[in-house]
């Protein structure tokens, strides 16, 4: 992923993993989890759902 493209701002990235945000034609801003081969699409308030699902594990 390129972190200096100013159209998919990266809000979180490692080694193997990445998480970026796109503006899509319509003006809704989509969330995109890439995890090696897949890619998981989020509208806003399903990302916050994932985020709070995450926060949640029990380590």
């Amino acid at each position: 992923m390129n972190t200096n493209d100013s159209q998919t701002p990266v809000l979180s990235e490692t080694d193997n993993y990445v998480i970026y945000i796109a503006e899509e034609f319509d003006g809704e801003t989509t969330y995109h989890v890439e995890l090696d081969k897949v890619t998981l699409h989020f509208f806003k308030e399903e990302f916050e759902e994932f985020v709070r699902l995450v926060k949640a594990v029990k380590m």
